[in-house]
C-alpha cells in the first residue's frame, strides 16, 4: 500500500471539486496521457509509463462531496484501487491523504514497487496538484454528487472494494456524516458532457 499526505493552500471545497475532474489529471499526474469520463461512476484511461502504453477501466465506489473519493479498477492492463480523502485544516488549508494499492502485473512493475518508484510519483503528483489549484482563484469544474458502495458494480463486498478504514455504507449524522442529498445527481461540469447517472 502507498500512502502520502499534502497540505495545500486552498479551501476545502474549491480542493475536492478539483480532484472530480478527473479529466484535468494529465495537467499534474506523470504518466497519465488521458482519462476520459465515460458516467458519473465510469473513468478510461490512458498511461504512458517507462516507454509502455496501457488502458484501463476505473470505477468510483464512493464518493462523498469534500470528504472522501475511492475507486478501483474494473478492466484494462492495470489492477488498483485507492481512496483520497479531504479535511479541512482552516477556512483557506486543506489536507489531502491519498492511499493506493497497485498490483504489479509483470518483472518491470515489481521491479519498480521494490525500489518505491510508485511512492515517488505520488509524491510528485500531489505536489504537481496542489501548484495546480494553488494557481488558481476557482476549480476548474465541480462534481457533488454522491455515489455509494452499494450502487456499485460489485456492491459493498469484496476484497476489491476499497475501504481502508473509511466509513462505508451508513453517512447517518450519528456518524458524523451528513445525510445523502434527495434527488438525482446533477452532470458534472466540464467537457464531455454526458447524459446524467449511468446504472452500472
Amino acid at each position: 500500500m502507498v500512502y502520502d499526505t499534502i497540505e495545500v493552500e486552498a479551501p476545502l471545497r474549491r480542493v475536492y471539486d478539483q480532484w472530480t475532474q478527473f479529466e484535468e489529471f494529465p495537467r499534474f499526474m506523470d504518466g497519465v496521457e488521458e482519462v476520459r469520463q465515460l458516467d458519473d461512476r465510469l473513468c478510461h484511461w490512458r498511461t504512458k509509463v517507462a516507454g509502455a502504453t496501457r488502458e484501463f477501466d476505473t470505477e468510483i465506489v464512493d464518493q462523498l462531496p469534500d470528504e472522501r473519493i475511492a475507486w478501483r479498477t474494473v478492466g484494462g492492463d492495470v489492477r488498483q484501487k485507492g481512496v483520497v480523502t479531504f479535511e479541512q485544516i482552516d477556512e483557506s488549508h486543506t489536507l489531502v491523504r491519498l492511499k493506493m494499492e497497485v498490483e504489479p502485473s509483470g518483472l518491470a512493475d515489481r521491479a519498480a514497487q521494490a525500489m518505491g518508484v510508485v511512492e515517488q510519483r505520488i509524491e510528485g503528483d500531489l505536489h504537481r496538484f496542489k501548484d495546480f489549484i494553488e494557481d488558481r482563484d476557482k476549480a476548474t469544474g465541480g462534481w457533488r454528487g454522491r455515489l455509494r458502495p452499494a450502487d456499485s458494480a460489485g456492491g459493498t463486498e469484496g476484497a476489491d472494494t476499497p475501504t481502508y478504514g473509511m466509513p462505508r455504507e451508513d453517512d447517518s449524522p450519528a456518524h458524523g456524516m451528513p445525510p445523502a442529498a434527495p434527488g438525482g445527481m446533477p452532470r458534472r461540469d466540464g467537457p464531455p458532457p454526458y447524459d446524467g447517472p449511468v446504472a452500472p
